[in-house]
């Protein structure tokens, strides 16, 4: 479960990051990969907290 976290964390930070180029540079390809590992993350973190609750479920 902390690996997951961390892993969640890094993700984010590397969208972050991809943010902050885009900011600086201006170039449409930092966003677009900022938008890209913001969506796999959150999709991630979906699966994952659905499996939390399904192990409570069960």
């Amino acid at each position: 479960m902390l690996l997951m976290r961390w892993l969640v964390l890094l993700c984010l930070l590397g969208a972050l990051i991809s943010f902050a180029f885009y900011a600086a540079t201006g170039q449409v390809r930092f966003r677009r990969w900022g938008l890209v590992v913001l969506k796999w993350t959150v999709l991630a973190g979906l699966g994952f907290f659905a499996v939390l609750i399904l192990e409570r479920l069960a």
